[in-house]
């Protein structure tokens, strides 16, 4: 796992001094070495978190004629089988990286060779020959990928802050971005908080050719399960054939994601996704496997410690436990929100970055469950799908003039289990609605178009795509059945921009590589080629997953419902968060930046405190929002 960077700018030979900063701004990523190659106008810098073949794998790693220069973040698990047949094929190594086997496969099949590799990836290959850079992103948006273009110049990086290592890149503010911030708590690409800063979508590929005195850009999709083209009846329908596939493809997918030349482990939460991935690595491995689990003192709401225990002993794990208290929590919210290079408001990000902390102190690489919720049905929300079409039986009078106003009159919170059910209750009658795509969006949002026009000064006309037919166009691309399209929509949207921006950003930060075992690609299509009812089988999620791995699973988790990685923010907001909250959202910081109606703010968090309504998540996106404006400073235009 690594950071990469790079500059091809036709105005200038390579700024080294910049490509050395680049370089530097990526350290987390990469602590164990760095490097760099200049050719003229063109410069890669790497910095390195060595993983595979740690002696010979510094990077860039050329081809044989070093016409080809690579920088790679990432792992290619099924590299040495690719290695064997380019060796046959005649090419020569001089390393034993899976970086090496990229760049010999690229001569080999160009663009294509994008099909074979299996793993987490971005890279750039620098053809000097062509005077062509090619870029790419992994299928699933494991790995991050931005970039900037102004026609002459092109700048990309793992991550933002690079980038604005070069001082004539503009800080403009993008208020498209700024609204589907509002919208969904994180920035979906290709946009990202800079106007002119981009990212590269998941399964697309990059190619910027220099060749003919200007930069011109291509961008081209490579891969997207939708084009598997699975009917509505899907291709696997028995159940024990469904079990039997499935059990194949996840053991075959662990072991791969297994191979290192450095010490490993797992995140065991003690929910069913990553108590699978420990029972399977348990029997993969000759040593007990290593496993990390944090909890909170006095918060059993959201502690699962006690079943990650139960999994622990099950597989015989040599098993870290971490209790935390609200100290430990709120003492690294500045950390946390310092190093985030765009707003991102999921509030496991605290938690991740803790449990990665304390993993990267005793491992270099950690296994995780991400992925299995959006691939086999795991969110409340998909439950919420299942539920819709019973209670839109109900008549419409009854819902409208009865039901729903007396479940609005109720208080609700995120600190209290009662409350917490009827917070959940209160949010799938607010996306009830006869449009799949609709009601989808409407369980994803956090501020409404309406409340966004109540939250800010001004509500611009013009913010291009509509969040909205955003979630609408991807419902309509996958063509199957009910379960299976909104499952689509989470892997392609929600997952590579919240789930998996969060682990790697956090992660990273504590120079920890994170892999993901159901985001085989492999796994992904057998899983999409499944009925939907094999995944949401009447109240129970993720019943294809649970039934196949139940022998490897403590018996108390097989019914259990899904937690989810959780703080109390509800409740801290009202104590212990006040303070820090009120420092940094107050009248006049608010003003100044010009963006919120300060009072709308004041309306929201009394709300909150006063219990009538649970605006956990809402003053939490405001409150990372203003604490990244307060630091950045980008020119509102």
């Amino acid at each position: 796992m690594c950071g990469i960077c790079g500059l091809l700018d036709l105005n200038r030979a390579v700024d080294v001094d910049l490509l050395t900063r680049m370089g530097n701004s990526l350290l987390h990523r990469g602590p164990d070495e760095g490097d760099s190659y200049t050719d003229t106008t063109l410069g890669l810098g790497h910095r390195r978190l060595s993983i595979i073949d740690l002696d010979a794998g510094r990077q860039p790693i050329f081809n044989e004629d070093r016409t080809l220069a690579i920088v790679f973040n990432g792992e290619i698990y099924n590299f040495n089988e690719l290695r064997r047949g380019l060796l046959a094929s005649g090419h020569v190594f001089r390393t034993k990286s899976d970086t090496e086997v990229i760049i010999h496969l690229y001569e080999e099949y160009g663009y294509g060779c994008l099909d074979l590799l299996e793993g987490m990836f971005a890279f750039a290959i620098w053809d000097c020959k062509k005077k062509e850079l090619f870029l790419a992103r992994d299928r699933f948006g494991i790995k991050p990928l931005v970039y900037f273009y102004d026609g002459r110049k092109f700048i990309f990086s793992s991550e933002i802050k690079s980038i604005l290592q070069d001082d004539r890149v503009p800080r403009e503010f993008n208020y498209g971005a700024f609204h589907d911030y509002l919208t969904f708590n994180y920035i979906p690409a290709p946009r990202t908080i800079y106007k002119n800063i981009m990212k590269l979508e998941p399964g697309h590929f990059l190619t910027v050719d220099a060749g003919n005195g200007n930069i011109t850009l291509r961008k081209e999709r490579y891969y997207d399960v939708a084009d598997l083209n699975h009917n509505n009846n899907g291709t696997v329908i028995r159940l024990e054939e469904a079990k039997e596939k499935l059990r194949f493809a996840l053991e075959e997918s662990v072991k791969s994601h297994m191979i290192s030349d450095v010490p490993i482990g797992a995140f065991l939460s003690g929910g069913i996704d990553s108590s699978i991935i420990v029972g399977l690595m348990s029997r993969f491995s000759n040593r007990p496997v290593k496993t990390f689990s944090i909890g909170f003192d006095g918060h059993d709401l959201f502690d699962e410690t006690a079943y990650a225990r139960q999994v622990s002993r099950l597989n015989n794990t040599e098993h870290y436990e971490f209790k935390l208290n609200h100290t430990d929590m709120l003492g690294i919210i500045p950390e946390v929100l310092d190093n985030l290079d765009e707003p991102f408001s999921d509030w496991s990000i605290f938690p991740t970055y803790l449990v990665s902390r304390e993993t990267g102190k005793y491992v270099k690489v950690a296994l995780s469950g991400d992925g299995a919720d959006e691939v086999f049905g795991g969110y409340r929300k998909h439950l919420g799908e299942y539920l819709a079409k019973y209670y839109m039986k109900v008549p419409k009078q009854l819902r409208h003039k009865a039901i729903e106003p007396l479940l609005n009159m109720l208080p609700d919170s995120h600190d209290s289990l009662p409350l917490e059910y009827m917070r959940r209750v209160k949010k799938f009658i607010s996306g009830i609605s006869d449009d799949q795509a609709e009601r989808h969006f409407k369980w994803m949002q956090i501020f409404s178009a309406g409340a966004q026009r109540e939250l800010l000064n001004s509500y611009p006309d013009q913010l291009g795509n509509d969040p909205l037919n955003t979630i609408a166009n991807l419902c309509d691309r996958y063509k199957g059945d009910a379960i299976n399209r909104i499952l689509y929509t989470d892997l392609m949207f929600c997952l590579p921009y919240d789930m998996l921006a969060k682990v790697d950003s956090m992660s990273m930060l504590n120079s920890l590589e994170v892999r993901v075992p159901y985001l085989d690609k492999n796994l992904v299509e057998l899983a999409f080629s499944m009925n939907g009812d094999l995944k949401l089988n009447g109240l129970k999620r993720k019943y294809i997953l649970v039934e196949t791995f139940k022998d490897i699973l403590p018996p108390e988790l097989h019914k259990r419902s899904k937690q989810g990685f959780d703080i109390p923010i509800g409740d801290w907001f009202k104590k212990d968060l006040r303070d820090l909250f009120l420092s940094v959202v107050n009248e006049k910081s608010v003003k100044e930046n010009g963006l919120f109606n300060f009072n709308s703010i004041k309306q929201i968090y009394d709300s909150h405190c006063s219990r009538s309504k649970d605006h956990s998540k809402e003053l939490l996106n405001i409150f990372i929002f203003q604490w990244w404006f307060n630091k950045n400073q980008p020119a509102l235009g």
